[in-house]
């Protein structure tokens, strides 16, 4: 497994234990990416080219956005990579300044080897303030010969038009189960772990399609053992099982409260679940509940309406324990 070349002197100096694994285990080239097949290959024929547009990269936390563009500047550039391509996260510098400053002293420089251009790559690109964004949009146009930039974005909305409109969109979604499962794989026969499958199925449903949170799961249990089971994953992870959720429904719907209240009490003092965390487990098991879907869009939206009242600052054990009753009491109707 090839890792990232930031880290290379210090995996030089056998250290790469002190690595999170996330970073031990980033691919370095596109080959080696998991996922995201359609943007991979496009990014591939950039790269046979040796050119491209600016490229704005969107989606979901965890899901190859950083990673593509760190594999496509080590394949553009190989040896003259630390010369042609830096890295900027704009939530930690997201001011106007930063593009006046860093940004465009770098876009106005020449290219160093054979690939005619420079890669700026702005991570978090959301988080620049508006003033920044139409500045980086001006710089954009006025070094479009010598550099190219990839903007990394959660919410591609919050990119003004006029840059997004000067980009090529790359939407990444969450990973499926089959690609998050072979990164798994790769990194437990590297790590020699054992991980039971109810386990891959457990980090999967914890990490939802985000390898980053996958891995950094994984690398949580790993410190209590080379034994990865099921149980381990849910607690490291602050998640109940789903099954667990979907009985205390269950019984709530039934219309017995003391039951659903006794495995509420299951889920807050054994897993140590936040109020939200287990208000979002509610909603994901909803959809599956035997009952009529006019119920399930019923139960939704009382979930959000209780989601509403935590975040306002509402006391988290009256609350969920009064939507507990309001399933007991769509259950009687």
């Amino acid at each position: 497994m090839e890792l990232n070349a930031i880290h290379r002197s210090v995996i030089r100096m056998g250290e790469t234990d002190l690595l999170p694994w996330t970073e031990k285990y980033r691919p370095l080239t596109l080959s080696r990416i998991v996922g995201q097949h359609d943007a991979v290959a496009s990014l591939k024929a950039f790269v046979k080219t040796q050119n491209m547009p600016n490229l704005l990269f969107a989606g979901p936390p965890g899901v190859g956005k950083t990673t593509a563009a760190l594999a496509l500047a080590h394949e553009l550039y190989g040896k003259d990579v630390s010369g042609n391509f830096i890295d900027l996260n704009a939530s930690d510098e997201r001011g106007i300044d930063v593009v006046r400053g860093r940004i465009k002293d770098f876009a106005r420089s020449v290219a160093l080897g054979v690939v005619p251009f420079k890669l700026i790559f702005l991570d978090e690109s959301d988080a620049l303030t508006a003033d920044a964004q139409h500045a980086l949009r001006r710089t954009m146009e006025n070094f479009s010969s010598l550099t190219r930039f990839i903007l990394s974005a959660n919410y591609s909305s919050k990119i003004i038009e006029p840059i997004q409109s000067r980009c090529a969109v790359f939407r990444f979604l969450p990973l499926q189960q089959k690609d998050v499962y072979k990164m798994l794989e790769q990194v437990a026969q590297e790590e020699k772990l054992k991980i039971d499958d109810p386990a891959y199925e457990a980090i999967f449903y914890v990490s939802e399609g985000d390898m980053r949170r996958a891995l950094n799961l994984l690398q949580g249990c790993a410190l209590h053992g080379k034994h990865v089971t099921e149980e381990m994953v849910h607690k490291i992870g602050s998640r109940a099982k789903p099954e667990e959720v979907r009985e205390m429904l269950d019984v709530a719907l039934k219309g017995d409260f003391l039951k659903a209240r006794e495995n509420l009490d299951k889920l807050i003092i054994h897993y140590g679940l936040a109020g939200e965390d287990i208000l979002l487990q509610i909603y994901r098991e909803v959809p599956k509940l035997d009952i009529p879907e006019e119920r399930k869009v019923v139960l939704i939206d009382r979930v959000g309406e209780y989601n509403f009242r935590l975040v306002e600052g509402a006391n988290e054990r009256i609350q969920l324990e009064a939507l507990m009753a309001q399933f007991v009491l769509l259950g009687k109707k």
